[in-house]
C-alpha cells in the first residue's frame, strides 16, 4: 500500500451520524476506505467535467420489435466503433431487451453517443454510468 497521510477534519455531529449510518448501510469495514471511495468518485465526476479521456458504460432498454430499431442503434454503434470497446444484448422478455455498451472516449463523446442512443424512437430508458480510465485515482 502507498504511504498513508492521518488526516483529521471537523462536522457536525448529525452530519457524522449520517455518514456512520451511510457506513454502516455500504457494509464499509472502516471510515478511512468510505472517506477514499468518495475522494475517487469527486475525481471521476472532474475527470469528465473536464472533458478528459473516461470510461463508461449506456445502458439502454427498448421495445425490439419496434420497427428498425434494432438496425437504428446497431447503426449508432457502428457509427462510433473507435469509441465503442464492447456491447453486450440481453433479452428481458419476449418483447424487451437491454444493451449495456462499453465505452472509451473524451466525456463529451461517451455522453453525445449515449444521447444518439437514447434519442432513437422506441428506447425506453437510457443511462449512462461514469468511470474512469484508473490512472489519476490510484
Amino acid at each position: 500500500m502507498p504511504d498513508l497521510v492521518r488526516m483529521t477534519c471537523s462536522v457536525e455531529k448529525s452530519l457524522y451520524s449520517r455518514m456512520d449510518e451511510m457506513i454502516q448501510e455500504s457494509k464499509y469495514t472502516n471510515r478511512s476506505e468510505f472517506v477514499r471511495d468518495m475522494i475517487r468518485d469527486q475525481i471521476v465526476a472532474r475527470q469528465w467535467n473536464k472533458d478528459e479521456d473516461v470510461l463508461g458504460t449506456v445502458t439502454i432498454v427498448y421495445n425490439h420489435h419496434l420497427r428498425l430499431l434494432s438496425e437504428k442503434l446497431t447503426k449508432v454503434q457502428h457509427h462510433h466503433h473507435k469509441e465503442i470497446i464492447a456491447a453486450t444484448h440481453v433479452h428481458l422478455d419476449e418483447e424487451m431487451c437491454a444493451e449495456v455498451i462499453i465505452v472509451r472516449g473524451r466525456a463529451s463523446s461517451v455522453r453525445h453517443i449515449a444521447d444518439e442512443l437514447r434519442q432513437q424512437r422506441g428506447v425506453l430508458h437510457a443511462t449512462v454510468s461514469m468511470s474512469t480510465l484508473g490512472k489519476s485515482i490510484s
